[in-house]
């Protein structure tokens, strides 16, 4: 029990003085679609007005909500009513893309990227509906995802950073702090409809790429928010009992160290895919909020939907987000931890440096307890409800070998069955489940493919990192010669069959895709020549 006092004083010191301050300070002036349009959402949402369940909450309506939803009142029992034009007459739709952009066949993929940035690129602009003005330019998705989203701008950024583009880095890096200031937190995107949950925590790996274009002593211009970021994911901590060892966020392990899982605190239908939640709820014959709260945290997690978090690994009904403790989330942890001990050395206050330096230690040596599976020779999500290892493989394996937590042992091991098990003709697939759901075989994702090249690279695996960044490279750009596109993600199994599963088609743009496959060629240069060479596939 020293340990858990211990650990429980650490977070008392550093964390309680900013989780104070994590109330959203803008929420009565924004939008909430779902809250604030009540039955008329859930009637339009029910009723399939729009084929894509995100339309609607990313409409703006034209007047007062509350007229509108009055207006509704009135006229929904009249003759010849119509859901749809009653809709179209009050709300505009989501403003689509710039049709204009061609691609040019004659243009590399390298430079089809290049012409790409300004049209993904959105400038700051007026309050519009559900989306959350943001004060600086940012890069976004493409497709149906209007906006920024977390995770996904770690690895733009990279590629980004390989055009030179540092001003836009650092407004992307601005825009990120401000959220955090404001709202507490970097929401799963600048959407009302996400500010219940983040994302994966990359934001101090967003610094670090910031501080190589400008210098190391720029990490201390954002030691506040990263403190608040930290603050977010280690809410309740010091609330943390044996009785009660679970709070948002948090988990008290039996030996006594703190893990983090995967939460959001509105246990309702996601607006973005609400009539999707509400029949799940009611196949999966539990309770709705207990669906909706696995769903909403596993769409924290940014892998939604994978078998990773099904306790029967097949069946979404089964969702169990937050019972596990992922491994991949708390090696994101361990590296913010030691940011803040790096940007502490800078700020010339040693004390708090050796604080988080122990609690990077403390978190490490859990993660390698608790996530490390010595049977199997590999690292599983933990289950601390059951006390076991989910023992479903994933591409989450990898990183604490991309943060150098892995002893040499067991990253000789993973890289091991990532070889003869990950390892594809197109990449690395995401898990080895043939489930349908998008985060699973045959799928394979860029910021994977990142995090597994780097992963294998740290431990001295340069074969096996270099046979996955060529054929990605070659499958990113025979699918762009083919089609004149880069996809959200790509089957790295088969390569004449497009990805699938999912609650949408896929995406094209594609702002993670373009950024993991400019550094990739960067990383290797000699990659360059499949980028202007014919096609080697048919698809």
């Amino acid at each position: 029990m020293k340990q858990t006092c211990y650990i429980l004083k650490l977070y008392l010191l550093l964390v309680l003085p900013f989780s104070l301050t994590l109330q959203p300070a803008q929420a009565q002036q924004l939008y909430y679609p779902a809250q604030d349009l009540g039955k008329l959402f859930e009637q339009v949402q029910l009723q399939r007005v729009f084929p894509d369940s995100k339309t609607f909450p990313d409409c703006v309506p034209l007047s007062d909500p509350k007229q509108i939803v009055q207006a509704y009142e009135q006229q929904k029992q009249q003759p010849g009513f119509e859901l749809k034009a009653f809709v179209l007459q009050h709300f505009r739709l989501p403003q689509q893309p710039d049709t204009s952009f061609t691609t040019n066949k004659t243009h590399t993929v390298t430079e089809h990227i290049e012409r790409l940035w300004p049209e993904l690129t959105r400038q700051p602009g007026e309050y519009s509906g559900s989306l959350i003005v943001l004060p600086h330019a940012y890069v976004v998705p493409g497709g149906r995802f209007r906006e920024i989203y977390y995770w996904d701008s770690f690895f733009t950024m990279l590629g980004l950073q390989t055009s030179g583009k540092t001003e836009l880095i650092q407004n992307m890096v601005d825009n990120f702090t401000h959220l955090i200031q404001t709202t507490g937190h970097i929401p799963n995107g600048n959407r009302t409809y996400y500010l219940s949950r983040s994302q994966p925590p990359f934001y101090a790996l967003m610094l670090r790429v910031l501080a190589q274009q400008k210098g190391r002593g720029i990490l201390l211009n954002y030691r506040s928010a990263l403190k608040k970021e930290y603050a977010f994911w280690m809410d309740g901590a010091e609330k943390l009992t044996v009785a009660n060892p679970a709070h948002r966020r948090v988990v008290l392990m039996p030996d006594g160290s703190i893990l983090n899982r995967y939460w959001d605190d509105n246990p309702q239908p996601r607006p973005e895919s609400y009539l999707e939640d509400v029949e799940l709820a009611k196949k999966a014959g539990r309770q709705p909020e207990e669906i909706y709260r696995e769903i909403r945290a596993a769409a924290e997690s940014g892998w939604d939907f994978s078998t990773r978090w099904f306790a029967d690994g097949k069946d979404i009904s089964t969702i169990q987000t937050t019972s596990i403790i992922p491994v991949d989330l708390n090696a994101l942890l361990f590296h913010m931890e030691l940011t803040l001990q790096e940007m502490a050395l800078l700020a010339g206050n040693k004390t708090e440096a050796r604080q988080y330096e122990k609690l990077a230690k403390a978190r490490r040596d859990a993660v390698l307890k608790y996530n490390w599976n010595a049977e199997h020779d590999f690292f599983y999500d933990y289950n601390y409800k059951t006390n076991t290892t989910t023992n479903i493989p994933s591409l989450a394996a990898v990183y604490p070998l991309y943060f150098n937590m892995a002893k040499r042992k067991q990253a000789k091991r993973v890289a091991q069955k990532i070889k003869a098990d990950f390892i594809s003709p197109g990449g690395v697939v995401t898990t080895l489940n043939q489930s349908g759901q998008q985060w699973d075989a045959p799928n394979g994702w860029a910021p994977l493919q990142w995090m597994t090249i780097q992963a294998l690279r740290n431990y001295g695996f340069t074969d096996e990192a270099a046979t996955i960044a060529t054929s990605w490279v070659q499958l990113n750009t025979d699918v762009y010669q083919e089609t004149g596109k880069l996809m959200e993600k790509y089957n790295v199994e088969n390569l004449g069959l497009p990805a699938g599963g999912g609650e949408y088609p896929n995406q094209d743009g594609f702002g993670w895709t373009n950024g993991v496959l400019l550094k990739l060629i960067s990383l290797y240069p000699e990659l360059q020549k499949i980028t202007e060479a014919e096609p080697e596939l048919q698809h």
